[in-house]
């Protein structure tokens, strides 16, 4: 099975021939629910974590939870295609907010199978990406972990744990992720266009083309933002999306040296607004009119296969430094 990215409503390049130098590389991973192993690049499958090695755990102070749901539940009440109950817990919610607090694992990515992943600390070729299931003081901030390691040395371990830590509720029935497995693939990208993401000029041009599509086409008219720039979805390397917040500047706290996009997370694949990046092998082959996120083979399991949230309708973008990959990672929501 692959997944292939239908060609642009409009070739970017004839249209923007000054963005051709801007022109980059983003790998959709297309998730799609699974049965992924802990060798296999996933989103929510098991971690390649020796059983040796202290599960990852957020000591922070959490706000307190009354009530959640069992992961198991969840789990059950997926396949069996309802939705899971919410149970008090234990103890009235007076032990929800004590540390520490094991984190969920979200996802890990190998570079043999993502090959545009770019290299951690000491060349190591995977990363693993984990989240607090709790949200942090008044503003319900969240916490990361990133896990960078040499695949080699580690599937060397003589055991691997079989069944991460987890905590008895979960405040929300998004906070687990389905199990997905990948389906790689590369396209070009080109940088979101506002402020100074692309000169003024180019800008200017982008803007003007996007007025007179908007006047001859109306509603179904493509945009450069939501068609030509940038595809939804999770995805490694390419450009940040800026729809929520806008360009925002992101250098390593460490070095002040600019950050580059290591990975994007994103809880729906595909929205009204980016239905011509539908893979062609999800489109129901005789559609009614325009192609639009109705038009979809496997419904829900396509638009938001990996059942995670990251913010109300955002992205979470996860930034390294390319000058030492050692450096504390930065998470941003946009």
């Amino acid at each position: 099975m692959t997944r292939t990215t239908p060609a642009r409503p409009v070739p970017v390049e004839a249209v923007f021939p000054e963005l051709a130098i801007h022109r980059g590389r983003t790998t959709r991973l297309h998730p799609r629910p699974g049965q992924p192993t802990m060798r296999d690049s996933h989103v929510g499958g098991p971690m390649l974590w020796p059983e040796a090695e202290p599960w990852p755990v957020c000591h922070e102070s959490h706000q307190s939870v009354t009530e959640g749901y069992v992961p198991d539940e969840i789990r059950a009440a997926r396949v069996a295609g309802t939705w899971p109950r919410k149970r008090p817990w234990p103890g009235g919610g007076t032990d929800s907010a004590a540390g520490p607090v094991p984190f969920m694992e979200l996802a890990q990515f190998f570079r043999r199978n993502v090959p545009g992943l770019a290299p951690g600390p000491d060349g190591a070729d995977l990363v693993q990406l984990f989240r607090c299931p709790f949200t942090h003081g008044s503003s319900l901030e969240r916490r990361y972990h990133l896990r960078w390691r040499c695949s080699a040395e580690t599937e060397r371990a003589s055991r691997f744990l079989a069944v991460p830590p987890e905590v008895p509720l979960l405040p929300w029935e998004h906070e687990l992720p389905e199990p997905c497995v990948l389906y790689p693939e590369e396209v070009d990208t080109y940088p979101w266009a506002e402020d100074d993401t692309l000169p003024a000029a180019v800008i200017a041009l982008i803007d003007a083309w996007d007025d007179v599509q908007e006047s001859e086409h109306g509603r179904d008219a493509p945009s450069y933002q939501f068609d030509l720039s940038i595809p939804p979805g999770w995805r490694i390397g390419g450009f940040p999306s800026w729809a929520s917040t806008g360009p925002l500047t992101v250098d390593c706290a460490a070095c002040r040296h600019p950050m580059r996009l290591l990975l994007t997370a994103d809880g729906s694949e595909m929205d009204a607004d980016s239905h011509s990046w539908m893979p062609l092998e999800d489109r129901d082959p005789h559609p009614q009119g325009r192609s639009s996120i109705r038009d979809i083979r496997g419904g829900p399991s396509v638009v938001q296969p990996t059942r995670l949230r990251f913010g109300r309708d955002r992205d979470l973008h996860v930034f390294t430094c390319p000058a030492n990959p050692g450096h504390p990672p930065r998470w941003v929501l946009s």
